[in-house]
C-alpha cells in the first residue's frame, strides 16, 4: 500500500523536476522530501527517479506511477468532499467542466434551474474541451464533464463512468450570405474546391471524414476553435465551414447563411466518475439536467 503523503510528494517531484523545487512548492524541508521519496521507492520495490545533472529524471517505473498518481490523489480528495457532504459537514458542491458553446447555451439554463432547486449546493463552472474535461474528471478536479462526439465515437475512455445523454445537435454548413453555388447547399460536394475553416481536432477529423465520403479532401485555409471568429471569416468570403447547432445558438453572424446537413449530428453528454449511486450533489445536478429538457429549444 502507498502512503498518501508520499504520493503527494512524488507528484510534486514529477511536476517540478527536482527534489529542491518540490520542497519549495510543498513548503517542506528538502531532507523531508528526500526521505518521503526513498520510502516510496522502498514501498514500490523499484527506483522511481534517477539523477540528471542538478535535477532528476523519472525512470520508466516512475513515469508509470506519475501517470496515475494525479488521478489517485484527485479521487481521494473527491471522496473526502463527498463523504463530508453525505455526513452533513457541508452542503456540498458540484464542479462542472463544459466546452464553450455549451457554456454559452445549455449551462446557464441548467445552472439557473439547479440554483432554484438546490440553493445550498455550490455550482462551480470551468471551460474545457472534452479530452481535457475528462482528464480533469479522472483527476478529481471536476465532478461532471460535458463532452461531445460525432458518429465516429465518444472521446477518450469512458469505462467506469456514468454517462447521461443531454442532446443531439444538428450540424450546419456555413457559407457567406448572398453567395451563389453550383449545386445543392446541403450537399458537401457543392463546396469541393473551396477553402475551409477548421476547428478543434475532433471537429476536423469529422470534417475530413464527411468530405472523404464525397470523394475529396477539404483545403483547410484557416484554423480556429472560436465559433465567432469562424463565422467572421466566412462572412468575409475567406472560406466555408461546418458548425454544430449549439455554436450557432450561442452566436449567429448576420453575414452568413446556414444550411442544415442531413443525417449529421453531434452528440452531447454529461459524464460523471464512477457508477451509481453517485455523490448526492452530483446526482441532484444530473436529475435537474434531465428535467430541464434543453433539447426542446428550437435549432437555428
Amino acid at each position: 500500500m502507498f502512503d498518501e503523503n508520499r504520493l503527494r510528494v512524488f507528484a510534486a517531484i514529477a511536476r517540478e523536476g527536482s527534489v529542491t523545487a518540490a520542497a519549495a512548492a510543498l513548503h517542506y524541508a528538502q531532507p523531508s522530501v528526500s526521505h518521503h521519496l526513498a520510502r516510496l521507492e522502498a514501498e514500490a520495490g523499484v527506483p522511481l527517479v534517477q539523477r540528471a545533472g542538478r535535477g532528476i529524471r523519472l525512470t520508466e517505473a516512475g513515469r508509470l506511477l506519475a501517470d496515475r498518481v494525479e488521478e489517485i490523489l484527485g479521487r481521494i480528495d473527491s471522496a473526502r468532499t463527498e463523504l463530508a457532504a453525505h455526513a452533513g459537514l457541508s452542503a456540498g458542491r458540484v464542479r462542472l467542466a463544459a466546452f464553450p458553446s455549451a457554456l454559452a447555451t445549455v449551462v446557464p439554463t441548467v445552472a439557473a434551474a439547479f440554483g432554484v432547486a438546490h440553493p445550498d449546493i455550490e455550482l462551480a463552472l470551468t471551460e474545457a474541451e472534452p479530452p481535457e474535461a475528462l482528464a480533469a474528471l479522472r483527476r478529481g478536479e471536476v465532478d461532471v464533464a460535458f463532452t461531445f462526439h460525432h458518429g465516429d465515437g465518444p472521446p477518450g475512455d469512458r469505462e467506469g463512468h456514468t454517462v447521461t445523454s443531454i442532446l443531439h445537435e444538428p450540424v450546419y454548413i456555413v457559407s457567406r450570405a448572398g453567395a451563389s453555388w453550383p449545386g445543392p447547399r446541403t450537399d458537401l460536394d457543392t463546396y469541393r474546391g473551396q477553402r475551409w475553416i477548421a476547428g478543434c481536432e475532433r471537429c476536423r477529423t469529422h470534417l475530413l471524414s464527411a468530405c472523404g465520403k464525397h470523394g475529396f479532401t477539404p483545403e483547410i485555409a484557416f484554423e480556429t476553435d472560436d465559433y465567432v471568429a469562424a463565422q467572421a471569416l466566412v462572412a468575409a468570403g475567406l472560406g466555408v465551414t461546418t458548425l454544430p447547432g449549439l455554436a450557432l445558438r450561442a452566436h449567429r453572424h448576420p453575414g452568413v447563411r446556414i444550411d442544415r446537413l442531413p443525417d449529421d449530428h453531434r452528440f452531447v453528454d454529461a459524464v460523471a466518475y464512477g457508477a451509481p449511486p453517485l455523490a448526492a450533489p452530483v446526482d441532484a445536478f444530473l436529475r435537474v439536467l434531465e428535467d430541464t429538457a434543453v433539447d426542446n429549444v428550437p435549432w437555428p
